[in-house]
């Protein structure tokens, strides 16, 4: 990073506009913001109207509908697999015996059990869940590229922006890649990096946690900041003189979003986990999952208003083999500790009145289990579960054919699940984006999954 002594400036207006991007606003402050200035942008206006929240859980490989929320125990053994299904504290509804916390709490969240696509590969699906909608071009594998869709933050950032510092939209703990593939889905796509979110790659769990980009390089306090920034306006001002006014507007903006998130204490505080006690911190669990669920949950009480938790690396849940060891060893017991003790404590705190948290994965996997006792993949049928932000809790949206295969009444698609996220954040699902080449294009096309909000039975 570039650090520029403000004494060695010899003239002013000499500097040409292409040495003060060379530099960057964060090389003048003194800070590490360059994911911040590359992703965010600074906004003309804000709505009035602020939106509700959303909090995605994704299990990033496809977690088995079959042995966690919508099980088959009339099935043949081949089918039902090993689990035992137990009541929980909505009458009728059933989940794994290996989520007893989330048992306890189905009376907050309902469950869809007939989410529905076509893809079997991870990459497209990925894409087309945590977008609500195709990838563009689509293919076996087909890496992210500006060419691909919003993801739902981006959405919102592009058409209801903000200018107070606080992001659109976080993605935690990890950031979804492996070797050369990229997994598409996480970014702003089409409508260009100030629309990213965040990403944040770092174990909360981690005694040493920290996001460095939200914290001031040694020596640099707020008041020296002030004078940076008020020096760095002089710069601007002179460069107004023989510079493109647009161009030079934006980079202001940038650098004042910058400013702004750096001397307000709300983001950063968000991040330290340390100020919640260690009784709530045992509560979500001391692992990375339950750590993660924690933050997510301090971020959008500091307002932003989609963050996206990822449960475990890519492919976590993709069990091809002894998937019941590895759910009920590894991947369930962290899931459970702390997916319910978010959903009971953002209950509790009223936080659940304006959030949709919403858990799923990008497909469901086989009925059938393989000869190395596990599931493949299988997007034809899967679930997810949703609470909050109006969702009725306590019941039980679509249902599976006898083995889990296909939807038995009506599927939704990942294009529905676009719909209904924007609904909840205040955004018309056919709002018009557009793209770097300012080309019109409908935001989503799918349809809002109104049982969930009207409590009648589809």
């Amino acid at each position: 990073m570039t650090t520029v002594d403000p004494r060695s400036w010899p003239h002013l207006p000499g500097w040409s506009r292409r040495s003060v991007l060379q530099v960057g606003y964060s090389g003048l402050l003194g800070v590490g913001l360059p994911s911040v200035l590359g992703s965010r942008a600074a906004a003309e206006s804000v709505s009035k109207r602020s939106p509700k929240s959303v909090l995605i859980v994704f299990l990033t490989g496809a977690a088995s509908h079959h042995d966690t929320f919508d099980m088959k125990p009339e099935a043949p053994a081949e089918i039902r697999g090993e689990f035992q299904p137990i009541s929980t504290s909505t009458p009728g509804l059933h989940v794994c015996e290996h989520l007893p916390l989330l048992a306890a709490q189905a009376h907050r969240y309902a469950v869809v059990r007939s989410l529905s696509h076509s893809d079997n590969n991870h990459l497209m699906s990925t894409h087309h869940v945590l977008t609500g909608t195709v990838q563009p071009g689509a293919f076996f594998d087909k890496v992210a590229s500006r060419d691909d869709w919003p993801c739902y933050s981006s959405g919102l950032a592009y058409t209801r922006p903000r200018t107070d510092g606080i992001p659109s939209g976080v993605n935690l703990p990890t950031f979804l890649m492996e070797g050369p593939l990229t997994w598409p889905g996480q970014q702003a796509g089409f409508l260009g990096p100030k629309y990213d979110p965040w990403q944040i790659t770092g174990d909360p769990n981690h005694a040493d946690f920290k996001v460095d980009a939200l914290s001031l390089s040694p020596g640099i306090d707020v008041t020296r900041l002030d004078k940076r920034h008020d020096l760095l306006g002089e710069l601007n001002r002179q460069q107004q003189r023989i510079e493109d006014i647009g161009a030079s507007r934006r980079l202001t903006n940038e650098q004042d979003l910058a400013f702004t998130m750096l001397t307000s204490s709300k983001l950063a505080q968000a991040f330290d986990l340390k100020r919640e006690s260690d009784a709530m911190r045992d509560r979500y669990g001391r692992h990375t999952a339950g750590q993660s669920l924690l933050l997510a949950r301090r971020l959008i009480q500091a307002g932003v208003p989609v963050v996206q938790t990822n449960i475990g690396r890519v492919q976590n849940w993709d069990s091809h083999n002894d998937i019941f060891n590895t759910l009920k060893k590894r991947l369930l017991p962290s899931l459970d500790q702390g997916v319910s003790a978010l959903l009971e404590d953002m209950g509790q705190q009223g936080l659940l009145e304006d959030t949709m948290v919403m858990m799923l994965g990008e497909f469901g996997r086989t009925p059938k289990i393989n000869a190395q006792r596990g599931r493949d993949h299988w997007g034809p049928c899967f679930f997810g579960v949703f609470a909050g932000a109006g969702v009725r809790g306590g019941q039980v949206i679509g249902r599976s054919d006898d083995i889990g295969a296909y939807p038995a009444t009506q599927p939704y698609r990942p294009d529905d699940i676009g719909a209904t996220v924007y609904h909840v954040l205040g955004v018309p699902s056919d709002a018009e984006v557009r793209d770097r080449l300012n080309r019109p294009a409908q935001l989503n096309r799918g349809n809002i999954i109104e049982p969930l909000f009207s409590g009648a039975s589809a």
